[in-house]
């Protein structure tokens, strides 16, 4: 496994497993797997509802505490909220989170940030960051609050690079996970690409890996989910080959510069207003 050094000197692995859309059970199951295959890294979030199920595979897996890198999110409807990473830590069952991030920018994200700095300074969040917003919002946060993001999750992959974003981060450091590395969501254009297919078939990887790949060595931070061993299995199989740099730049053509997600005003205010069931999971 490699690892980035965020900018608060925390080291962090650049694979991890995605819990998004699995059950607490099946969250639990592929924790465990994963971290018992070679994985160090775990995302999840309260709006999947799952966190429990997480907390329990983690404690069932051969790995100590200290050895999971464990990263979760914080939904705008609890911003406002003095319990809500105490209340995340309890579903977790941890003493500790790697990694919070507020998940949307959406409600009043410039309290729910100033709650994850109080919580970072109290020793309950190593490191803290945000997601989906964009670069003028994180400019925003920067020159409002203390603690500069350590990390960002946004979606990224070849046909959307962030590549305006990412200048901004390198002026702050700011590490970028892509929640999206592989255009997924029924959308396998990207995998389907005839560029991608030709890479995979030269190194003898399929074009899932290849494009994680891609990602890591653009120094992007991935999280592919799955509930399927063999994909969880495979998805991690990365720092066997590596891309050149003529077919790093060949890939930079699919760029389509624009996003497939757009959070208009109304559906941010939607994600504002809708409170997931943390408190209802097993």
């Amino acid at each position: 496994m490699n690892h980035i050094t965020l900018n608060n000197g925390v080291e962090m692995p650049l694979v991890g497993l995605g819990t998004y859309q699995l059950s607490p059970d099946e969250a639990q199951a592929s924790t465990t797997f994963a971290l018992d295959n070679g994985y160090e890294l775990i995302d999840t979030a309260n709006v999947y509802v799952n966190e429990r199920g997480v907390g329990r595979g983690m404690r069932a897996s051969a790995k100590a505490r200290e050895d999971v890198f464990l990263e979760t999110k914080l939904w705008p409807s609890f911003y406002g909220s003095d319990t809500a990473v105490d209340e995340t830590l309890e579903r977790l069952g941890t003493d500790y989170i790697d990694l919070m991030i507020l998940h949307q920018p959406a409600n009043d994200y410039i309290t729910g940030y100033r709650k994850l700095e109080d919580a970072y300074r109290a020793g309950k969040l190593r490191s803290i960051g945000i997601s989906n917003f964009n670069a003028a919002e994180v400019q925003r946060l920067v020159d409002e609050c203390e603690t500069t993001p350590a990390l960002i999750q946004t979606e990224c992959h070849p046909y959307f690079p962030q590549t305006e974003l990412k200048e901004l981060l390198a002026r702050h450091n700011i590490a970028l996970q892509a929640w999206y590395p592989l255009g997924g969501r029924g959308n396998d254009s990207i995998m389907g690409e005839p560029l991608i297919g030709e890479l995979a078939k030269a190194h003898g990887k399929s074009p899932a890996q290849v494009i994680l790949r891609w990602h890591v060595q653009q120094g992007n931070i991935v999280i592919p989910g799955s509930k399927t061993p063999s994909h969880i299995t495979q998805n991690i199989e990365l720092f066997d080959f590596a891309l050149t740099d003529e077919e790093i730049a060949r890939i930079a053509t699919l760029d389509k510069g624009d996003s497939i997600f757009h959070h208009t005003p109304e559906i941010l205010d939607r994600f504002a207003h809708f409170v997931p069931d943390v408190d209802g999971q097993k």
